[in-house]
């Protein structure tokens, strides 16, 4: 067991989706001795930051100075949640340095000094693979479609072949969705997406299916909210797991169900329009993603994750209508039936 008390906790890409949930989650644990380390470009991402607890921040350039020059001492715990997350960055020398180079550094330096080290890896790094996405896979076996996923599978496979993975906790997160992701751009999640298109149009657009064995709108996807991912992160790190964990909630749900959520917290009738996939996504478009949660059960996480959609209601209901992000009395799951009038 680690005890996330005992001494000070670094939180990278601290501002992020889901490095600021990662915060939020350990003040509510009474946990506020946390250095939040980012880059702060000009989105306002900072403003996730204002509603929550901690005792410093810094930049992520300086932080790695100081690592290099054996600073911080009290830290005993680092949730590595800092890398770009997109998909489309085709500078792959950037991508190597930035998620690669600087997390071998970082986990190297918290091995040889006794520091807690849980980052994060991605679901990406299954590449095409529809079936049995299993963290339990032979690693060498996997096939990243973008620069993103292999800048995360290059890490993975390092700290296996180097026995870092019999003390590191890395996590595979699946399509996490929530509050503080409006900074992602293209990234955000659909439901964002489509929050957005039925405010201005009335409407949402979903890719037509370009398979017969998928009926539009069913192409399905394993969802998981911010909030039951922060939980699964916290037990991962508390309980001192080390190795590869899918971060997921098990179920595989059409995109239909996830969108027609959002039409009934706005109390909208349902007014979904299919459109045709752009030609050069169909080959790499998956139809189909679960996460295998053996791992993480056999962990000892047995929290059910929340139905997707209470999650998307209370996103929704409790976030994007009141465009406010998340507070430190904030339930870990609220799922009001409608949004106020």
């Amino acid at each position: 067991m680690h005890d996330l008390a005992r001494g000070r906790i670094v939180v990278t890409g601290g501002a992020g989706l889901i490095g600021s949930a990662v915060i939020w989650a350990l003040n509510r644990r009474g946990h506020d001795d946390i250095l939040v380390v980012d880059r702060l470009d000009r989105s306002e991402k900072w403003k996730h930051l204002v509603p929550l607890r901690f005792s410093d921040y810094l930049d992520a350039d300086a932080f790695e100075r100081a690592v290099e020059e054996g600073g911080f001492p009290d830290v005993r715990t680092i949730f590595h949640l800092g890398a770009c997350s997109s998909t489309t960055e085709t500078d792959a020398q950037y991508l190597l340095c930035n998620n690669y180079e600087y997390t071998k550094r970082l986990a190297h330096w918290s091995v040889e000094r006794g520091v807690r080290f849980v980052y994060a890896s991605s679901a990406a790094t299954y590449g095409g693979i529809e079936s049995d996405l299993s963290d339990e896979a032979e690693l060498t076996s996997l096939r990243p479609l973008n620069a993103y996923a292999y800048s995360k599978q290059l890490f993975d496979l390092y700290a296996h072949r180097n026995g870092l993975d019999e003390v590191l906790c890395g996590l595979k997160y699946f399509n996490v969705f929530g509050p503080n992701e409006e900074h992602k751009g293209e990234m955000r999640s659909i439901v964002q997406k489509a929050y957005e298109q039925i405010r201005e149009c009335g409407k949402v657009r979903l890719f037509k299916s370009h398979r017969p064995d998928y009926r539009d709108g069913e192409q399905r996807r394993d969802f998981i909210y911010v909030k039951d991912a922060v939980e699964m992160t916290l037990y991962l790190a508390e309980a001192g797991a080390s190795g590869l964990f899918n971060v997921g909630s098990g179920i595989a749900s059409t995109w239909l169900d996830l969108v027609r959520p959002i039409f009934h917290a706005l109390e909208l009738p349902e007014a979904i329009e299919f459109v045709d996939m752009p030609v050069h996504l169909r080959d790499k478009y998956q139809y189909y993603t679960c996460a295998t949660v053996r791992r993480l059960h056999a962990a000892g996480y047995d929290r059910p994750a929340t139905p997707l959609a209470d999650a998307v209601t209370d996103y929704v209901v409790n976030y994007l209508v009141p465009q406010r992000p998340l507070e430190i009395a904030d339930a870990p799951v609220a799922a009001p039936l409608k949004a106020p009038s």
